[in-house]
């Protein structure tokens, strides 16, 4: 008779346990030969060393179930057990699951461009209309890189532009009058990650997010790289975020050109890289249409109708 103690790492054990440790009673039913003690994320476990090996290697698919899809039920213990595939391994093309166990994947051509160049490239320029899930994608494609470890930390910025209200006026300190700014990237991130699990990365800065400015000296290694919303950069920081790169590094950089925050003299660093960098190898650019949004129905609606008036406008100008 042999005991040891597991580990689950990584993941909630509520999960792994069940609703009443209904899970954990199905698997002790299983394993007839040890008995299974859990507190914690630390199961102990005593019995006949067979069944322990096997126990083991079973737990740690269960565990690594659990890490890729946020969710699990008795079905897919007992496929996992059974050593079949469960219905959401049949599930193809997914770049991660949300929190509820709802897969996340490319919903139009230009999406699956920005998946594909990502895979291809270590820089992405992702530009288009609001609707169309660039940020929510990229954010996607880091937190799957983090989850297979081809990445060690995921870096989210945006620059903190005054669209049309005057940040010394917001109430607070410094980082209470950033964090508005920041909140969409927090949104993406609590959809895909368990709140108690993304706290955790992010007070061990596994997971940073940062306005635009705190970028400035780093040098960004192993990890994955979003700035968002770029078009609100000037060509001095578009530069110099670009230039932070380091080893085993990808950026995707966001932006839509029609939603330019800067004052009206003051070019659009994204625009103006998008032009230097155009021909750099190595470097792809998808850029994302009215067909590609992915929001209410009116959103696409709306952005065509903005469209529309600024067109009417630039040819009155030609006039």
């Amino acid at each position: 008779m042999v005991e040891k103690h597991i580990v689950l790492e990584d993941i909630d054990p509520v999960m792994f346990y069940g609703v009443n440790n209904g899970h954990l009673q199905m698997v002790k039913s299983l394993f007839p030969k040890l008995r299974i003690v859990a507190r914690d994320n630390v199961m102990r476990v005593l019995g006949d060393e067979e069944e322990m090996a096997a126990f083991e290697e079973k737990a740690e698919d269960i565990r690594r179930h659990i890490l890729k899809y946020n969710a699990i039920n008795e079905e897919d213990i007992l496929d996992i057990i059974k050593g079949k595939r469960t219905k959401a391994d049949a599930v193809k093309d997914v770049i991660v699951y949300n929190i509820t166990g709802k897969p996340i994947k490319s919903r139009s051509e230009n999406q699956q461009h920005l998946v594909d160049a990502y895979e291809r490239h270590d820089l992405v320029f992702a530009v288009g209309p609001a609707g169309t899930g660039k940020t929510y994608l990229s954010i996607a494609l880091a937190v799957k890189a983090l989850k297979e470890k081809t990445a060690k930390k995921i870096i989210l910025s945006r620059p903190a532009v005054e669209a049309g209200e005057k940040l010394g006026f917001l109430p607070g300190d410094m980082k209470d009058k950033i964090d508005p700014y920041l909140q969409p990237l927090y949104d993406a991130l609590e959809d895909m990650i368990p709140a108690v699990k993304l706290q955790d990365m992010m007070e061990k800065h596994i997971i940073q997010i940062a306005p635009l400015a705190f970028m400035r000296g780093r040098t960004l290694t192993d990890a994955i790289v979003i700035l968002d919303e770029a078009q609100n950069t000037t060509m001095a920081q578009i530069k110099m975020f670009l230039t932070r790169m380091g080893t085993n590094t990808k950026m995707i950089v966001t932006g839509d050109l029609t939603q330019i925050d800067l004052p009206r003299e003051q070019k659009s660093g994204l625009r103006v890289a998008l032009d230097i960098l155009q021909d750099v190898k190595g470097i792809a650019t998808v850029r994302f249409e009215q067909k590609d949004i992915v929001r209410h129905k009116l959103v696409t609606r709306i952005v065509n109708a903005y469209e529309a008036y600024y067109e009417a406008e630039r040819n009155k100008e030609k006039e």
